[in-house]
């Protein structure tokens, strides 16, 4: 039987890649001399949020998703951000491996959604890796799974994840709507000779503010028609 260990030496965003991504720089380590073919490498990337402080300002940003702050207690656990893979190419003893993995600025995603909301510092990570292992010795290939109990922590920097949004997406972000909602907004903005979906929205909020001051908190605009 194999014996393997992974561990995160780094992080960082991915330069010239096509859509958003993160590239980890894993070192493998087989410590029972075994030849490594290959391993088909699986990797689940979980958000420990529990475990860091957060300022007064990223709380109003969590509100959506761990409610207020003393609900915390109960609500702030630990969920999933991705699930990845690659192929890790033969060696003995220790290898270094890219872990690709991709991002989205979709605030439907809670990932992204807590990942923006922060300011500063860093998002404890926590890698479970599975697979298959293949190996190579004198009886010919031999075939291994890896189990999930085999993981490593890693702790993000926050400007990680900045810098890769600010590159794809430079002060810009995403919001998915209804389609009849979609089309309520152009008709407003066409109606209006609105030039842009910035305007639309800042035209929409500045009617709520003058409407009620309350109007921006909470969901006032749901199930009324647009003004």
């Amino acid at each position: 039987m194999i014996a393997l260990a992974f561990d995160v030496l780094d992080i960082q965003p991915e330069p010239y890649a096509a859509a958003p991504q993160l590239t980890a720089t894993l070192r493998v380590t087989e410590s029972t001399g075994a030849a490594v073919h290959a391993i088909a490498l699986r990797c689940q990337v979980r958000i420990l949020p529990q475990r860091r402080g957060y300022t007064p300002e990223e709380e109003s940003g969590l509100l959506d998703l761990f409610g207020e702050r003393g609900r915390w207690p109960t609500t702030l656990k630990s969920f999933l951000w991705l699930q990845c893979s690659t192929m890790v190419q033969g060696f003995t003893g220790q290898t270094e491996v890219r872990l690709p993995l991709p991002c989205t600025f979709d605030f439907d995603v809670s990932a992204a959604k807590y990942l923006q909301s922060l300011r500063d510092g860093l998002v404890p990570l926590e890698l479970l890796f599975s697979g298959t292992v293949f190996t190579r010795g004198e009886a010919g290939f031999g075939v291994e799974q890896v189990p999930w109990d085999l993981e490593a922590s890693y702790r993000l920097p926050v400007d990680a994840w900045r810098r890769l949004m600010d590159q794809y997406f430079p002060n810009t972000g995403w919001l998915r709507l209804d389609r009849d909602v979609l089309a309520d907004l152009l008709h407003y903005k066409a109606a209006r000779g609105l030039t842009s979906w910035d305007a639309t929205v800042e035209s929409l909020l500045a009617h709520a503010a003058a409407v009620s001051p309350a109007a921006l908190s909470g969901n006032s605009l749901s199930g009324d028609p647009l003004p």
